[in-house]
């Protein structure tokens, strides 16, 4: 007779299931050095033309930087994670090593059966995490995917992104304009239903909301868009610092909320890109420190695959039932 999901197992989490079960992060990707950033650039793009100006700007960004972090930062969260799951997690990036298939193939060879997927992108649109899981499914051969779409509202990351503003905060004045951000997509994915717009300003509002901010006292913008022709979701971070500077301000406060960890979007495009355009109008530009493997974020993560291995057990045991 099938056994129900005892109170003990649901409470102290996936070391109780199925040791074929295993957990798969995902991520966008990141070349090792400069050399490598075509081919990059070709996986980003699903192999279409990128004009060479395109790739000489993108790798610029990445010299200044000298490395982007984003590989060795996930395989630290994937870490964290295991450790705190105590079951197996692993790593697929959309665009670099390890790519998803590869990576998909081990846990296969691990012989792993069940896989709960997250994708590092707390919010869900079909230009980024519809992509990853797209990726997921087309090479599960033999294996159970359990997708987790969007948790951008989720009460641990939002208190995760709350402790990294309230301690910037304390270091630049806890009454500075704080600027949320996150990456620009196409406007028209947007007009087509797509969520992600919505959500990236709820995850904004919450964070605020947690912190003690008072509506005056922050803004959203959406950062990095694309190269590419066709409007892209705004206003602009440029926009709003020169707004937030004609009204006064003398520095702003920018954090993103669409982002789990430091790379090149946070590295240049925050930290070289928008504290040159803020010196160059009259506003300090500063920014809050990256969740990064933040012992919050990681219990959010935690939490995010117990719910998930819940659900499954208690799906399993009906469905064995009936």
């Amino acid at each position: 007779m099938p056994t129900a999901p005892s109170a003990r197992m649901l409470r102290h989490g996936p070391s109780h299931f199925d040791m074929k079960t295993a957990v798969l992060l995902l991520a966008h990707g990141t070349p090792d050095n400069v050399s490598e950033i075509p081919e990059y650039m070709r996986n980003v793009t699903g192999g279409r033309p990128i004009p060479e100006s395109v790739i000489a700007e993108v790798a610029h960004r990445y010299g200044l930087i000298g490395h982007s972090p984003l590989t060795e930062i996930t395989m630290r969260q994937a870490a964290r994670l295991a450790e705190m799951l105590s079951m197996r997690v692993y790593v697929g990036m959309r665009n670099w090593k390890p790519y998803i298939a590869d990576t998909l193939k081990k846990m296969r060879a691990d012989g792993v059966s069940q896989v709960v997927t997250l994708c590092l992108a707390p919010q869900n649109s079909r230009t980024s995490v519809g992509l990853y899981r797209n990726a997921a499914f087309k090479e599960a051969a033999g294996m159970a995917i359990e997708f987790i779409d969007s948790w951008h509202d989720h009460p641990r990351l939002i208190e995760a992104f709350a402790e990294r503003l309230q301690d910037a905060l304390v270091k630049v004045g806890r009454g500075t304009m704080v600027v949320f951000t996150a990456h620009s997509v196409p406007s028209r994915t947007i007009t087509d239903g797509d969520p992600y717009e919505q959500q990236a300003k709820e995850t904004a509002a919450l964070v605020a909301s947690e912190a003690g901010l008072p509506d005056s006292q922050w803004v959203f913008a959406f950062q990095s868009q694309g190269m590419s022709g066709g409007p892209w979701l705004g206003p602009t971070v440029e926009d709003t610092l020169r707004a937030l500077q004609q009204q006064g301000y003398s520095h702003a406060l920018i954090q993103p909320v669409g982002f789990v960890c430091d790379h090149v979007e946070v590295m240049y495009d925050i930290d070289i890109g928008f504290q040159e355009y803020g010196s160059q109008i009259g506003i300090v530009t500063s920014r809050t420190e990256s969740l990064n493997d933040s012992a919050t974020f990681i219990t959010a993560l935690a939490e995010l695959v117990r719910k998930q291995l819940e659900r499954h057990a208690g799906a399993a045991y009906i469905s064995a039932r009936s």
